[in-house]
């Protein structure tokens, strides 16, 4: 039985030599077959600035609100095309009789006849302070739309750029992982060596195997993040998702020029589209609650109508007649003045909503602030704590090649002290890259990051 395997490898092998010998015998008068690899386009370099520039121009959020700006200009052109002359024309020919009542039980009809009409007619608002201010309240409105696309376009570069340092972070936190991995490793042959030489125990070979099996884990946790967060910025980026990507920046250690709290918050005042959009929603609102109190004020409106009319196109007598017609409201029901208490609410409304705006931008401002000033003390403890660490694992090191009796807890303990450290140090530098993303989108001013 133990030989069947034998024979059957035989048979196979002897079967393949003779299918490769008997190739070329088919196919020479065949033309040679040429292999086609699939072409992998390399990946695309993508800096910090260039995905915040890609992302205001790209994103399918910013373009839906670009195209709100289009709607917007509309309703602009028709409130203008409303104070515009309106003219119209019209031509009729018709074929027609006439009744011209009954005597008795008889009734009686006129015979036939045809009657051709051609007129212009047009109609100007000389004067309506309702539809001017109307007109310029849409003025206002198209002001607004343009600011909340320019909050959507801030947003989508501050997702674009947390994302980005995101993608940093599992970078650093692959490249650190594997670092420890280098270094258990290491330390991994000093430790079977020792057990050869029966100083080490089988128990210190495994517990270094631990350590060595959770670093394995966590990488590939941090490679999916990795993934993970590269796949946000193509869906942010509207970037085909199987095009691959290559994070290219650095973060920064420090920030030097970090402004003052009186600087920042009127840098933000005057920069963040909120703050314009809300300020450009309480002169709408003032424009429109003056256009329906302007509806008591009576308008003036110019008519004027010119035509031909005959019994055929060739036989016609002009007409006309023109009119200046003076329109004064009296009264409809109180409708007007339900509209004017309306308008007045929403005018108090966006007046209490700006108040909410400006300290709303404040607060993110001294938040941002705070962040920033935190994140940065932090990158100093976690710096000095690596360099502790990486002192401690040095020394216990040394100790356990030197010294035979050394306890294998210290390269253990100095292992862990060291991850944990590096972990504290990427950690703490993308929090201060990410503080710095959170006080340029508090201050109005992504577009200068870099």
């Amino acid at each position: 039985m133990t030989r069947w395997p034998v024979l059957l490898g035989a048979y196979l092998l002897a079967s393949s030599v003779a299918v490769i010998g008997a190739a070329p015998a088919e196919t020479s008068s065949r033309e040679p077959i040429q292999l086609s690899l699939p072409s992998v386009s390399p990946p695309l370099q993508l800096t910090l600035k260039g995905a915040l520039s890609a992302a205001a121009q790209n994103n399918p959020d910013v373009l839906l609100y670009k195209e709100r700006i289009q709607e917007a200009q509309g309703q602009v052109q028709t409130q203008f095309g409303a104070m515009l002359p309106n003219l119209s024309a019209n031509v009729r020919q018709t074929r027609q009789t006439q009744f011209l009542g009954t005597i008795g039980l008889s009734p009686v009809r006129t015979d036939p006849f045809s009657i051709f009409d051609a007129r212009v007619s047009a109609t100007q608002h000389v004067f309506s302070l309702s539809l001017i201010q109307r007109w310029r309240a849409s003025r206002e409105s198209l002001h607004v739309t343009e600011r909340e696309s320019d909050v959507r376009t801030l947003d989508t570069m501050a997702s674009v750029g947390l994302a980005y340092m995101e993608g940093l972070r599992a970078m650093a936190m692959v490249a650190m992982h594997e670092a420890n991995q280098q270094v258990m490793n290491e330390l991994l042959g000093t430790v079977q060596q020792r057990q050869r030489g029966g100083v080490a125990t089988r128990l210190d070979l495994a517990r270094l195997e631990a350590q060595l099996a959770a670093e394995r884990q966590q990488g590939v946790s941090a490679r999916y993040a990795l993934e993970h967060a590269k796949l946000s910025l193509s869906n942010l980026l509207a970037l085909p998702m199987d095009r691959s990507i290559a994070l290219i920046d650095e973060w920064r250690s420090n920030i030097p020029d970090v402004p003052t709290p009186r600087e920042a918050v009127e840098s933000a005042l005057s920069q963040r589209p909120e703050v314009q959009a809300q300020l450009t929603r309480v002169k709408a609102s003032e424009l429109t609650y003056s256009s329906i109190t302007g509806e008591r004020v009576p308008s003036l409106v110019a008519q004027g109508e010119y035509g031909l009319i005959g019994n055929r196109w060739n036989n016609t007598l002009d007409t006309y007649n023109m009119a200046l017609a003076l329109q004064i409201p009296i009264f409809d029901g109180a409708q007007r003045e339900g509209r004017i208490a309306q308008a007045r609410s929403r005018l108090q409304q966006e007046t209490l909503r700006m108040k909410s705006v400006f300290n709303q931008v404040q607060m993110e401002v001294h938040d941002a602030l705070a962040a920033l000033a935190a994140a940065k003390e932090q990158v100093g403890i976690a710096q000095a704590g690596l360099e502790m660490a990486m002192k401690e694992l040095a020394l216990a090191r040394e100790r356990y090649a030197v010294i035979t009796s050394a306890s294998h807890f210290e390269l253990t303990n100095g292992l862990s002290a060291v991850a944990r450290a590096r972990e504290n140090h990427v950690n703490a530098l993308f929090q201060l890259n990410a503080a710095r993303i959170h006080l340029a989108r508090s201050t109005g001013s992504l577009q200068t990051v870099n």
